[in-house]
C-alpha cells in the first residue's frame, strides 16, 4: 500500500501565527506544508498595495517566515505550497529565489498564475479561484516550493495529492475526499479547537497547526504534531466542515464534493478519519472575486453611564442629527446601534456603561469627515451627563466592496511555470456538471417521547460554528449526540431560525441538512450587505453569529439537557 502524504498548514489567514511555519517543519514528520493567506478582504489590501507599489501585491510575511523555514523545509526534505502570491505570484517566485541565494539554500521554485482578470471600471481586483491542476504540475516537475495567485483554499492539498498519487480528473472521489480534508486544514487551527464551540476542558491556550494524512483513495485522517496543543475529534473537524459551506454539494474547479457522503470516525486521540466522500463533475463556471473601493465610512462609539440609559442614547442622537444638519453634510447612510452592556447597581464605571455606536458611510470622504467629528467633538460640554467617547473620531476611512461573479472555466488561463521556467497551460476539465441542489433528506425520526421541557441555551445540546461568504454569512449547527440530532432536526426550522435571531428575520434563510454530519447548515442572504471589507455590522465576517445563536432560550426536553454529551454552557 502507497503511505499517506503527510500535509500540514501554517497559515489560516494573513496575520495568523509567526512561528507556525517552524513550528510544522520541526515538530513532527511532514511531506508537504501549505499556507492560506488569500482571504476576500486580503485581496483588497493586496490590491491598495499594489497600487503604492506595481512590484508588491504579495504576502510579505511569507518571504519573512522563508528566512529560517527555506533551510529547515530543505533538511528534512519538506515541499511548501502557498497562495501567499496573492495578485503578482510571479514577484513572489523571484523574490523567493532571491532569498534562496541569500541565505545558501538550492530551491527549486515554481508559481502558477492565469487566475487575474481583466478589472472592470471601477475596480481595484479580479481574480478567479483555480484549482490544484497547476499546483500539481509545478510539484511534478520537481519544485520544492510553490506559490499561486487566486487558488480555492482547498487546492493547496489536492494539488500536492493529485501529484503524489497521480490521480487524474476523473478520480472524482479521490479528489473529492482531499477537498474535504483541505477545507478542514485551510483554517488553521480552527481544525484543532480554536473558535470550538466546546472549547472548556481543552488545553488551548497554544493549539497546534492541522495535519492530513492523505491515503490514495482520498480519505484521510485529521490529525497534529504530537505534544502540542488543542485537540483533535469530530465536534472540531465538524465544526470545521460547516464553515462557510452551504448544501450538501460544495463546488470547486476540480470536483463537486458531496458533504452529505462525508463519514468521520475517531481514530484514536487526536486522529479524525474522514472517509466515503463521493465526487462528482465540477461546474463547467468558476467563481471570480471582484473587488473594489465602495466609499468612505466613520465610526463614533459614545459611552452611557449609569441612569436613563434610553433617555440619554436618544438624546445624543436628536443632537447629532440637527448638528449634521447645520452643516449641511448629510451622509448616505447613518446607523445607530445601542449596546446595553451596563448592569445596575454596578461595581466599576464600565460595566454601569453601555456603548451607543454611530456608523456614518458615504462615497464623498467629507461627508464623513470633519462634519462628522466635529459634530461629535461639539457635543462634549453640551450633552448627556458623563458624556465621553471609546476614542477621539477620526477623518474617515475607506471601505471595500467585495462582489462574487461567475465566468466560463474555458475562457481562464492556467498556467503552470515550472522551476526551469517553462510555461504549461492546463486545460480545464472537459466532464462537467451544472451545480444543482440535492433533494432534502428525510427527517430522522423524531423523538418518541421527549417529556418535559425546560428553557435553557440551544448551546447545551449543539455546537454552531458561523462565518461569511460574500455579503451572505452560514450557520453551521451540529448536535452533540443522535437523540439531540433528532431533536434538533425537527426544532431548528427557518421559522424557529429567525425567530431565534431577529436580525434574519427580513433576509432570505435556507436550510440544509447533513445526517451524517448530525447537521443543519442555514445560508443567511444578505446578513453582511457588501461583504467584510464594508463592514456592514459589527461583526462584520459573522464570526460569532453561531454563539448568538447557542446562547438563545427555548424548551429543550429536560431528558436531552440531563444526557448531552457537552460541557455545559455558562452565561
Amino acid at each position: 500500500m502507497t503511505a499517506p502524504l503527510r500535509i500540514g498548514n501554517a497559515s489560516g489567514f494573513y496575520g495568523d501565527r509567526f512561528d507556525a511555519v517552524r513550528e510544522m517543519l520541526t515538530g513532527g514528520p511532514l511531506d508537504v506544508l501549505t499556507g492560506d493567506y488569500l482571504a476576500e478582504l486580503t485581496m483588497l489590501i493586496l490590491g491598495r498595495s499594489r497600487l503604492k507599489d506595481p512590484t508588491r501585491g504579495y504576502a510579505t510575511t511569507f518571504l519573512r517566515q522563508l528566512e529560517e523555514g527555506l533551510g529547515l523545509a530543505h533538511e528534512r526534505g519538506v515541499r511548501i505550497v502557498a497562495n501567499a502570491g496573492g495578485l503578482n505570484p510571479a514577484g513572489l517566485a523571484d523574490a523567493v529565489r532571491e532569498l534562496a541565494a541569500k541565505v545558501g539554500v538550492p530551491v527549486r521554485v515554481a508559481h502558477v498564475e492565469g487566475d487575474s482578470l481583466p478589472v472592470p471600471e471601477g475596480f481595484l481586483t479580479a481574480n478567479a479561484y483555480l484549482g490544484g491542476a497547476g499546483i500539481a504540475a509545478c510539484l511534478t516537475a520537481g519544485a520544492d516550493i510553490v506559490v499561486t495567485g487566486r487558488v480555492t483554499d482547498a487546492a493547496l492539498v489536492t494539488g500536492p495529492a493529485a501529484a503524489h498519487f497521480g490521480w487524474g480528473p476523473g478520480d472524482l472521489d479521490a479528489l473529492a475526499g482531499a477537498v474535504v480534508a483541505g477545507h478542514v486544514l485551510e483554517c488553521g487551527t480552527q481544525a484543532t479547537g480554536g473558535n470550538y464551540s466546546f472549547f472548556r476542558g481543552h488545553d488551548l491556550r497554544r493549539p497546534g497547526f492541522p495535519v492530513a494524512e492523505i491515503h490514495a483513495d482520498g480519505s484521510s485522517v485529521i490529525t497534529k504534531h504530537d505534544g502540542t496543543g488543542g485537540v483533535v475529534d469530530l465536534g472540531t473537524v465538524t465544526a470545521q466542515l460547516l464553515y462557510e459551506t452551504g448544501g450538501a454539494r460544495y463546488a470547486g474547479p476540480d470536483v463537486t464534493a458531496r458533504l452529505d457522503t462525508v463519514r468521520l470516525d475517531q481514530d484514536g486521540p487526536d486522529r479524525v478519519r474522514i472517509s466515503g466522500v463521493r465526487g462528482e463533475a465540477p461546474p463547467p463556471t468558476l467563481k471570480a472575486g471582484l473587488n473594489r473601493l465602495g466609499g468612505w465610512r466613520n465610526e463614533v462609539v459614545f459611552v452611557l453611564t449609569g441612569l436613563d440609559i434610553e433617555a440619554k442614547a436618544q438624546l445624543v442622537r436628536e443632537q447629532f442629527t440637527d448638528a449634521l444638519a447645520r452643516s449641511g453634510a448629510e451622509p448616505d447612510e447613518v446607523r445607530w446601534e445601542l449596546s446595553r452592556t451596563d448592569r445596575a447597581d454596578a461595581a466599576t464605571e464600565e460595566s454601569a456603561s453601555a456603548l451607543l455606536r454611530l456608523v456614518v458611510r458615504d462615497r464623498d470622504q467629507e461627508a464623513v469627515g470633519r462634519a462628522v467629528s466635529g459634530a461629535a467633538i461639539e457635543l462634549a460640554l453640551g450633552s448627556y451627563p458623563g458624556f465621553h467617547v471609546t476614542a477621539p473620531p477620526g477623518k474617515g476611512a475607506p471601505y471595500g466592496v467585495f462582489e462574487a461573479r461567475y465566468v466560463p472555466a474555458d475562457e481562464v488561463p492556467h498556467i503552470a511555470v515550472l522551476p526551469d521556467g517553462q510555461r504549461l497551460s492546463l486545460a480545464p476539465p472537459t466532464t462537467t456538471r451544472p451545480l444543482q441542489g440535492v433533494a432534502e433528506p428525510p427527517l430522522p425520526a423524531p423523538l418518541p417521547d421527549p417529556g418535559p421541557t425546560r428553557s435553557a441555551p440551544l448551546g447545551r445540546i449543539a455546537g454552531a460554528r458561523s462565518g461569511d461568504k460574500g455579503g451572505d454569512a452560514n450557520v453551521g449547527v451540529w448536535a452533540v449526540d443522535d437523540d439531540a440530532w433528532r431533536w434538533l432536526a425537527h426544532e431548528l426550522t427557518v421559522e424557529r431560525f429567525r425567530e431565534l435571531l431577529p436580525e434574519t428575520a427580513a433576509l432570505t434563510v435556507v436550510r440544509h441538512l447533513l445526517p451524517n454530519l448530525r447537521a443543519l447548515n442555514f445560508t443567511v442572504h444578505g446578513l453582511l450587505g457588501e461583504g467584510v471589507a464594508a463592514q456592514h455590522r459589527f461583526d462584520p465576517q459573522a464570526k460569532a453569529v453561531g454563539e448568538w445563536l447557542r446562547s438563545r432560550h427555548l424548551p429543550i426536553p429536560v431528558s436531552l439537557l440531563e444526557t448531552a454529551h457537552a460541557p455545559e454552557a455558562h452565561a
